[in-house]
C-alpha cells in the first residue's frame, strides 16, 4: 500500500492535491488485451486507485469493492503500437502528409541546430549516463515543475532501472542538440511490451519538435530489434500518441474510496471542480482563448 493523491488541475497545472492511502490496481496492456481480472484485487486503508482498466470490465472491478465509492474516473484510448511489423509497414499506415510532416520536422530540427544526435541507452552504465544527462533536463520540463510527472530521481527508481537495465530490460534515449540534451525517453520493457514511461524536452526547444523527432529516431530502430511485440503509450489521450498509435483500447482510471464522510466530501468537490473546469474550457473554446490560456497554465 502506498500514497496517492486526489489531484485537482486545470489543464497541466495542478493546483491542489489531496493525499490518501490507496492500493494501486494498475492493468497492463497485455491485460487489457487479454481481458483477464486477477482473482484477488488489491485494498488499501482508504481504497484503491485503478489505472487503465478496460472500460468494458468497469462493472466487475466496482463490484470486488461493494460499498466504496468511485470518482475522479477519466475515460480514454489507450493507444499501441503493433510492433510485430517491419518499420516501413508501419511507416506505410501515415498518410503521404504526415510522412512527409515528419521528415520536414527532422530536418528542420538538423538545419537550425546544426545537427543532431540520438544516443541509445541499454546497459547499466547506459542508463547511469542517461539519467546524468536526463535528470537535470526533466526538472525543467512543464510535467516536472506543475505535475510532478518528471523523470523520477529517488533511489528505489534509479536502483530499478539500473536492476532492469541488468537484464536487459530497459530501453533509453537521449536527443542531443546545440551541444546539450533536449529531449529524453524512457521505456522499461514488461513482457513483450515497451512502456512509453517518460519523455520528456526542454520547453526552450518545443517549437523544434524535438520530442517528436526523438520518438521516430527511436521506433525506427526499436523496430530493427524484431524484439517486441507492442508499445504501450499507457494512460491518458492525446495527439502525440494518437498519431504514432496503430490501434488503441477504451480504457477507464478512477479511485475507489472507503464511504467515510471525508471522502465522499473530498469526491463530491473533485466532481463540482472537474464540471467548472469543463464549462470554462466549454466557454473558452467558443470565445477563442482556450490557446492562450493553455499556454498560460503552462508556464
Amino acid at each position: 500500500m502506498g500514497t496517492a493523491a486526489i489531484d485537482f488541475t486545470v489543464g497541466s497545472r495542478r493546483l491542489l492535491s489531496v493525499p490518501r492511502a490507496l492500493a494501486t490496481w494498475a492493468f497492463s496492456l497485455e491485460d487489457v488485451l487479454a481481458g483477464a481480472l486477477p482473482a484477488v484485487p488489491p485494498s488499501g486503508r482508504d481504497g484503491v486507485r485503478v489505472l487503465s482498466a478496460p472500460t468494458a470490465r468497469l462493472a466487475e472491478i466496482t463490484a470486488r469493492y461493494p460499498g466504496f465509492i468511485a470518482g475522479g474516473r477519466q475515460d480514454y484510448r489507450r493507444h499501441y503500437i503493433d510492433m510485430s511489423q517491419s518499420f516501413d509497414d508501419y511507416m506505410a499506415q501515415f498518410s503521404g502528409k504526415t510522412r512527409s510532416t515528419l521528415r520536414r520536422k527532422a530536418r528542420k530540427l538538423a538545419d537550425e541546430a546544426g545537427g543532431y544526435t540520438v544516443t541509445e541507452h541499454r546497459t547499466p552504465a547506459e542508463i547511469e549516463a542517461f539519467l546524468a544527462a536526463a535528470l537535470p533536463l526533466s526538472a525543467r520540463t512543464y510535467q516536472a515543475r506543475l505535475l510532478d510527472a518528471g523523470l523520477p530521481k529517488s533511489p528505489e527508481a534509479r536502483r530499478a532501472m539500473l536492476e532492469a537495465a541488468e537484464a536487459d530490460q530497459m530501453r533509453a534515449f537521449l536527443l542531443h542538440a546545440g551541444g546539450q540534451p533536449v529531449a529524453y525517453l524512457s521505456l522499461p520493457l514488461a513482457g513483450q511490451t515497451l512502456v512509453y514511461a517518460f519523455l520528456g524536452y526542454d520547453p526552450n526547444w518545443a517549437r523544434l519538435s524535438v520530442g517528436t523527432v526523438l520518438q521516430m529516431d527511436a521506433l525506427e530502430r526499436l523496430f530493427a530489434e524484431e524484439r517486441y511485440r507492442w508499445f504501450d503509450f499507457t494512460e491518458g489521450d492525446g495527439a502525440h500518441k494518437e498519431m504514432f498509435g496503430t490501434h488503441a483500447a477504451a480504457c477507464s482510471s478512477l479511485v475507489l474510496l472507503e464511504p467515510t464522510l471525508a471522502n465522499r466530501t473530498l469526491l463530491g468537490a473533485r466532481a463540482g471542480f472537474d464540471a467548472s473546469v469543463l464549462g470554462a474550457k466549454a466557454l473558452a473554446e467558443r470565445s477563442g482563448a482556450l490557446g492562450r490560456i493553455r499556454a498560460l497554465l503552462r508556464a
